[in-house]
């Protein structure tokens, strides 16, 4: 019997059908499951070449912070009443210590909520209330997450910058009954720290943080006109006298009668947040609010 008698209408090995004829009697659901397990195992090849950590644990995770990290230190959990002016804990309330105000939206899930005693001006504020009108933040300048802090700021993990934004971002707006200013602004460095730095870290966060809450950004509304030593290596009395006109605003005219919102990483005694306030304020500025990731508490 001729072999090709026997042969099968089809056999590849006698009538070979082109490629292109198999795609398309393929159609186009067989085609959506080849590119769905293209870039499956793409993305399997690259977190095998580029394994990613948390920045927190160093365990696993896809994205800068484990969803644990994420949940022990910047969840509900982890929320407590601060002081709206300058977000100092309130004296008495723990971590965890979260209750919705009488008629208060409840934070999303996974950010700090309202707390029972929020609207609530701590002790010093009243007695000696500073030129900015509020301030938010996303955590406690507390271990672990300083860590996250110092990696940016000295450890030139600039890619921790988003992450920052990103957890302030959702403080901000889990607070539910926040007035956004009109346009935000870094703390700026002076030209030594900037070079010696490459970057300033307050800047890389504004930037992603604007872009969150749908706020004009203005990395250029203050200068720093006189360079300063780190308020950090300062003696307690001797920072206000350190920080005392170091900034200008060279057009005020972006200033006047508007709602500034100023953006850093730390904030620790609150002078150098003060001496903006200050300035934006001498200016003309109507209202002056603080987006700061880490607050430190007072010792």
């Amino acid at each position: 019997m001729n072999d090709k008698i026997g042969a099968r209408a089809g056999d590849p090995a006698t009538n070979p059908v082109p490629d292109a004829a198999l795609a398309a009697a393929a159609g186009p659901a067989c085609g959506a499951r080849l590119r769905a397990l293209l870039r499956h195992s793409a993305r399997g090849l690259l977190r095998h070449l580029l394994p990613s950590a948390c920045a927190l644990c160093g365990g696993d995770s896809d994205d800068a912070l484990c969803s644990g990290c994420a949940a022990q230190f910047f969840g509900p959990a982890a929320a407590v009443a601060r002081c709206p002016r300058c977000a100092n804990p309130l004296p008495g309330q723990a971590s965890g210590a979260v209750e919705a105000t009488a008629g208060a939206p409840q934070g999303r899930p996974g950010a700090p909520g309202r707390t029972a005693m929020a609207g609530q001006l701590c002790g010093v504020c009243l007695i000696a209330p500073p030129a900015f009108d509020r301030t938010l933040a996303a955590a406690d300048y507390a271990l672990p997450v300083d860590q996250l802090v110092l990696q940016l700021k000295f450890g030139h993990r600039l890619a921790l910058a988003p992450l920052c934004a990103l957890l302030l971002r959702d403080a901000v707006l889990a607070e539910g009954n926040v007035a956004l200013p009109a346009l935000l602004c870094p703390v700026p460095l002076g030209p030594r720290r900037l070079a010696g730095r490459g970057y300033n870290q307050a800047l890389e966060i504004a930037r992603p943080l604007a872009r969150g809450l749908g706020i004009a950004l203005a990395p250029r509304l203050l200068q720093r006109v006189r360079e300063t030593a780190a308020q950090s290596s300062v003696a307690p009395e001797r920072r206000q006298q350190n920080i005392a006109g170091a900034f200008a605003v060279p057009d005020a005219a972006l200033v006047a009668g508007r709602h500034i919102g100023v953006v850093d990483d730390v904030m620790t005694s609150g002078r150098t947040l003060n001496e903006v306030a200050a300035t934006l304020k001498r200016h003309g500025a109507a209202r002056v609010s603080n987006f700061v990731f880490a607050r430190t508490p007072p010792h």
